[in-house]
């Protein structure tokens, strides 16, 4: 593929290389390096004049200093003369701050957004938005992909008994997304309506819909200290369900949330490699990945060759 490099930032360099490997490119040179006060210095190491630059820099980690970094990148791209300069950000950092909903907070979100444009990208490629107003925030094109497909392709390979589930929301802002899986798979749908006392800390949850004698699947774009899901799940048992899947685009897992997978009734817990699993699968052998790489590997080539990329996500709800 000619006029074309791929950047990877320190936060998922190995997705990063699985994506060059499926477009059969080599990841450019960038040295990154921090001064004594801690500030972050970034060198890109080849020309870049003229090129059509992807930097691939997820929001994991730490990502205060990730965030700094994919900026400093692009900037540093931008000013070198690269044609145009794509940012591709499987989990968007600060998504969950999407809204203004108690006097006096700030919608980072959309802090963020400016912060890309500013340093100068011209386009976005991210995955699973937390709230697809995001794609708003920006005055840049925004192609917000799904792991959906994959997903789909995960149940029918390793449920057996997948025609006899219930694919469910672990809260209502997700039930758009449960009911397209299920629609999809011919299998019925539930949600959990939650009350929060709160951030991170649930509750009282309130099943609505028939997971009795059945597989219940667990369906949401992220889960961070696991409570909600941990909690949907024993819900799910007592409500007489089988078995209990959870499968997440995002699985950040930070604080007590290995533990508290561990000690819950889960089947499994399904991840894509949108952040790197590698060290949480060390210590709970119920994480599984799924690997997106040639979904974000496709939507380069096609962004690049000037094609649609809206088949990533024809099939998914706004």
């Amino acid at each position: 593929m000619p006029n074309i490099k791929i950047f990877s930032g320190i936060s998922h360099q190995d997705l990063s290389q699985k994506i060059a490997d499926r477009l059969g490119l080599e990841l450019g040179k960038v040295v990154t390096k921090k001064f004594s006060n801690q500030e972050t210095c970034v060198e890109i190491g080849e020309s870049v004049r003229g090129e059509d630059v992807y930097i691939v820099q997820s929001g994991c980690g730490k990502i205060n200093d990730n965030l700094m970094e994919l900026l400093i990148m692009i900037n540093a791209c931008k000013i070198a003369s690269a044609s145009r300069v794509t940012a591709v950000i499987p989990c968007f950092p600060y998504a969950r701050q999407d809204k203004k909903d108690k006097s006096r907070a700030p919608i980072s979100a959309k802090l963020v957004a400016n912060m890309l444009s500013v340093a100068g990208a011209d386009h976005i490629i991210t995955m699973d938005l937390h709230a697809s107003q995001i794609q708003g925030f920006f005055d840049i094109p925004v192609d917000n992909l799904y792991a959906e497909p994959a997903v789909l392709k995960w149940i029918r390979e390793n449920i057996p008994e997948w025609r006899n589930c219930t694919i469910v929301s672990p809260d209502a802002g997700g039930a758009k997304r449960v009911t397209s899986i299920a629609d999809q798979l011919n299998v019925d749908f539930a949600l959990i309506h939650k009350e929060r006392k709160k951030a991170n800390e649930v509750d009282r949850m309130v099943l609505v819909g028939d997971v009795k004698d059945r597989v219940a699947i667990l369906v949401d774009d992220m889960a961070d200290t696991c409570g909600t899901i941990c909690h949907a799940a024993d819900k799910l048992l007592a409500a007489g369900a089988t078995r209990v899947y959870a499968i997440l685009t995002h699985g950040i897992f930070s604080g007590p949330a290995i533990s508290r997978i561990n000690n819950a009734c889960f089947e499994a817990v399904v991840v894509t490699n949108t952040i790197p699993q590698e060290d949480k699968m060390k210590h709970c052998s119920k994480i599984q990945v799924i690997d997106i790489a040639m979904i974000l590997a496709d939507a380069i080539r096609r962004t690049h060759n000037g094609e649609s990329v809206s088949y990533l996500f024809s099939h998914v709800p706004l």
